[in-house]
């Protein structure tokens, strides 16, 4: 299989914005070991900012465009180190993607960038991918990997997009609100009262919610691939996913009819 997974900034950072490293080296071995049973695996990844607060020591995210992209300036670097070395502790080789959305929203820039990342499967690398909000001001606003992943999952036909975030999947109402929330296990069509599940921003430290997470499941369900919504907690689940076993949200992709 062909899978994308898009990890997000509260998965990655403690909230104090410092790295999980707990978490962080555990992802980096479960997708080293589905990369090695055969599975093409492309992580998007969050975290630039959360790591650049993590690494200046900020009290708080930025709200400035000139802070956030200096701190994504120096988190990057740091993500981009840890992937690097945890990844070839298992002897698999990243290659970093940085995107803004003129780079998928431009016909030729698009083609381009598509021929690049199949190219890196071919050569059995293991592309990291993230918005390049340093220079992107446009994308650090309203921009969200979530999206990305979906857009990504779409332009390489891959069979699986996981987003690995801080909630078991999507539910019948907020369950921080509501007690009697429901966790709904599949969705096989985005109807309008599904998409009115969707809410705000996440947490603190990233840039998605529900409502994110929603909008790329009709962008990854439209181009055939199904979409699970997890709690990467625990990057094991991603061992339950590939086995079938019940983990969050699984949004069916439409498929083509022979």
């Amino acid at each position: 299989m062909r899978i994308v997974v898009k990890v997000g900034s509260s998965t990655l950072a403690h909230a104090t914005g410092q790295m999980n490293i707990r978490r962080v080296e555990r992802l980096c071995k479960v997708m080293s070991d589905l990369k090695n049973a055969g599975h093409e695996m492309v992580l998007v990844s969050s975290g630039a900012i959360a790591m650049g607060v993590g690494k200046l020591r900020l009290k708080e995210r930025p709200r400035d465009i000139p802070t956030k992209q200096a701190t994504a300036a120096v988190g990057q670097c740091e993500l981009m180190y840890t992937y690097d070395k945890l990844f070839s502790e298992y002897n698999h080789t990243v290659a970093q993607i940085l995107l803004t959305g003129s780079d998928v929203d431009h016909a030729e820039r698009r083609q381009h960038f598509r021929n690049t990342l199949f190219r890196l499967l071919e050569l059995g690398a293991l592309p990291v991918i993230n918005e390049n909000d340093t220079v992107a001001t446009d994308e650090i606003v309203i921009g969200d990997n979530d999206t990305l992943a979906a857009i990504v999952t779409r332009e390489i036909q891959a069979d699986l997009l996981i987003l690995l975030s801080d909630i078991d999947g999507l539910y019948t109402a907020d369950p921080r609100k509501d007690a009697e929330a429901a966790l709904i296990p599949l969705v096989e069509a985005l109807t309008p009262e599904i998409m009115a599940l969707g809410g705000g921003n996440g947490s603190s430290l990233g840039t998605g919610g529900m409502a994110t997470k929603l909008r790329a499941a009709q962008i990854a369900t439209e181009a055939g691939a199904d979409m699970i919504i997890a709690n990467g907690e625990n990057p094991d689940i991603l061992y339950d996913i590939l086995d079938g076993r019940p983990a969050g949200t699984r949004f069916i992709g439409r498929r083509a009819k022979p």
